[in-house]
């Protein structure tokens, strides 16, 4: 494999190119909006930039890394030398399984489709293709550039060969893989999300605060974030939209999202991308969210 198809340039789609690119890879970076690839070169940029400054990378290392990456406007022209495309766009099921149904359309014939899903069945995204064979799930974990977990998703007709071919590929970009099978959250969420639910219970519930219980799992459990902290980064309507699949895919009520998470999505607190969450973020750090009725 050297050419590389990522469809969605925005904060996974843009480190999953950065990876290829910096691995010698011929990347295609696709994304409908102009605007959106300038702004994911110009991260690209800075990220490389950083790794030049710590001195993981030389600054020719850097500007090949560049040299590998074309932006594309029209899915047509970015695929059509793909030897495997990367679909990393927004976690909504029925916007994927229409860019899976036009990847199978425009892609090269033993062109291999993966997803960046964390949570929607490859089985079923591959459904919508002629090729149910060569599609597999890349779950890649934020940032790309820096973590090493790459969550491998069999569907329930990928081919072992292309199981394996993906497993290597996840090695060359220095990565390490995890294999899983396709059931609903696979292995990563199906364990992460109901802890991070757990979480906003135990806030909404008024058993503890914000900094209380991010503390208690740092320094009790040893993670590096605490799980509220970490769902501000993650995005709090991707937790609830996982959330949303675990419920409806075992049906157990165990994993339907807290009312306090749905309510701060509704209420346009996102996380991170939003500027609060849990935390505010809007002066470059975070800082605790302190208002009437947060937990309530």
């Amino acid at each position: 494999m050297k050419n590389i198809s990522v469809i969605g340039s925005g904060t996974m789609g843009n480190g999953i190119a950065h990876v290829f690119a910096q691995h010698g890879y011929s990347v295609s970076l696709i994304d409908i909006d102009a605007e959106a690839l300038q702004k994911a070169i110009s991260t690209i940029t800075k990220n490389l930039d950083r790794q030049v400054s710590k001195e993981l990378i030389s600054e020719a290392h850097k500007n090949a890394a560049l040299a590998n990456i074309k932006t594309f406007t029209d899915m047509k022209d970015g695929v059509s030398k793909a030897d495997l495309i990367i679909e990393a766009a927004t976690e909504n099921e029925s916007l994927k399984l229409k860019i899976f149904a036009r990847m199978d359309e425009l892609a090269p014939e033993g062109c291999v489709l993966a997803s960046n899903t964390s949570s929607i069945s490859i089985t079923k995204l591959a459904s919508v293709t002629k090729r149910p064979g060569k599609v597999i799930g890349m779950h890649f974990m934020n940032p790309v550039p820096v973590m090493k977990l790459v969550e491998i998703i069999n569907g329930y007709s990928t081919e072992k060969a292309v199981t394996d071919l993906i497993l290597q590929l996840s090695k060359n970009l220095n990565k390490v893989p995890a294999l899983a099978n396709d059931y609903p959250g696979f292995i990563a969420n199906r364990i992460l999300m109901p802890m991070i639910n757990e979480a906003i219970w135990t806030l909404h519930e008024g058993v503890g605060g914000v900094e209380e219980i991010d503390t208690v799992m740092k320094l009790g459990m040893a993670h590096p974030m605490g799980p509220l902290q970490l769902a501000d980064f993650i995005g709090l309507d991707v937790c609830q939209a996982i959330l949303e699949v675990l419920y409806k895919g075992f049906g157990n009520p165990k994993y339907a999202p807290c009312p306090l998470l749905v309510n701060m999505v509704m209420a346009g607190k996102k996380g991170v991308k939003s500027g609060e969450g849990f935390y505010n973020w809007t002066h470059g750090g975070k800082e605790l969210v302190v208002a009437e009725g947060f937990g309530k």
